[in-house]
């Protein structure tokens, strides 16, 4: 099958290329699956588990990519609840070969039903960037309606879903942003956006609110800390925080898998509660260069691997 791969971690982006791999084996329990669409976060190169499986082992040539759309072609041993040539979509393993190829081994756990009117490149943007918006708002900081909302980087793959869901939810939403953003972030529901420019107003005036919902990492985090009210939470997806709220708490975490709230973002897409940003759609070939930091687009970079 044709991927794409990573052999050496000094060579970063450039050693990025498209090879031949052999077909992927089913594990008990896995499905492999035919990709139609895949996604990736630029940052995975420097992941560990982009380098080395669970046990520490070196595992090049990588392919990168952690969310997946397509068709189940095999099924492993003892593998229950999924069929071959049903539709599914899901992230995948961090520790194991990723999306970027023609086919991927994925624990069946981590997949969810597709419907049939949901289109293979939208559901590749939604399983990292759905999970952890969900996740970071409601499983670790316990949003409820009435409450209020930062959201740092509003306009991106988790933040613009994170606004809607924070919205819906009945939350007072604030987001941050470039001031390019303004306009789509107050589309998709936010009551009011905050300019992240070093130039604009300072950001952190606007006052306290219950939650943060961090992407960003770095000062924007640390600073972030004295805007959550006592009794009130900061996460986020970027790293350990070094500075911590005052009489709140302080929650770093990564996505997990989860199969019932893939199939309800899943829904809410269909119902059109929810929005997906799809900013380009490229080829296999192609990935590769998607990766660069100056490819960045509105919206989520997607890999068009097979057609319907």
């Amino acid at each position: 099958m044709r991927a794409i791969t990573v052999r050496d971690r000094e060579a970063g982006i450039a050693g990025l290329t498209v090879e031949d791999l052999p077909h992927p084996h089913a594990a008990e329990n896995d499905v492999i699956i035919r990709v139609h669409a895949a996604g990736f976060t630029r940052g995975e190169l420097d992941w560990p588990a982009t380098w080395a499986d669970r046990a520490g082992r070196d595992r090049t040539p990588s392919v990168p990519g952690h969310e997946v759309s397509g068709v189940v072609v095999e099924l492993g041993y003892g593998t229950t609840g999924l069929t071959v040539g049903q539709r599914v979509f899901g992230p995948t393993d961090w520790a194991r070969d990723g999306s970027l190829a023609e086919y991927v081994a994925v624990e069946a756990r981590n997949l969810a039903p597709l419907p049939a009117d949901i289109d293979h490149t939208v559901a590749a943007a939604l399983p990292i960037s759905g999970l952890t918006a969900w996740q970071g708002l409601f499983d670790h900081a316990c949003l409820t309606a009435g409450q209020s909302v930062l959201i740092h980087g509003a306009a991106g793959g988790v933040g613009s879903i994170a606004v809607q869901l924070a919205h819906e939810a009945g939350a007072r939403v604030v987001g941050t942003g470039r001031s390019a953003d303004r306009d789509t972030v107050l589309d998709l529901g936010a009551h009011e956006f905050l300019d992240l420019d070093p130039e604009a107003d300072r950001w952190e005036h606007t006052g306290q609110v219950d939650v943060v919902f961090d992407v960003i990492g770095g000062d924007i985090l640390d600073r972030s800390a004295a805007l959550v009210r006592p009794g009130g939470t900061l996460v986020t997806i970027a790293h350990q925080p070094t500075v911590r709220p005052d009489d709140g708490r302080a929650v770093f975490f990564v996505v997990e898998p989860d199969r019932a709230r893939l199939t309800d973002l899943a829904g809410r897409l269909r119902d059109g509660r929810l929005r997906v940003r799809v900013g380009a759609v490229l080829p296999l070939a192609e990935a590769p260069a998607a990766f660069a930091p100056h490819q960045r687009v509105p919206g989520r970079t997607i890999i068009r691997v097979a057609e319907d």
